[in-house]
């Protein structure tokens, strides 16, 4: 039950941290777009053909942009939570054996 409890308490500390503290973050471009906007190659970038289910760390549709960075914030910690719980389930069923 604690271990529990200590993936609800993790699980809701980085929903509050995705849903209010992402509007806040900086609009200014991350590393690798900074440097290939400094060294003049960033007009080369390659999309990966891939669809983003999160473009630009906004939800899409959804006119106020910083209800649209939260609901970004939401859904990215769901996916990764999720994504992370399976694969913990994967590697314990695999160390039971």
């Amino acid at each position: 039950m604690k271990k529990f409890n200590s993936v609800v308490v993790g699980l809701l500390i980085a929903l509050v941290i995705g849903v209010f503290l992402s509007p806040f973050a900086s609009s200014f471009p991350d590393g690798l777009e900074r440097v290939a906007e400094d060294k003049g190659f960033i007009e080369r970038a390659v999309e990966s053909g891939l669809p983003s289910l999160i473009p630009d760390y906004a939800f899409p549709g959804v006119e106020n942009e910083k209800l649209a960075t939260s609901l970004a914030g939401f859904i990215g910690v769901i996916i990764t939570f999720g994504a992370a719980m399976a694969i913990g389930k994967v590697v314990s069923r695999k160390e039971s054996r």
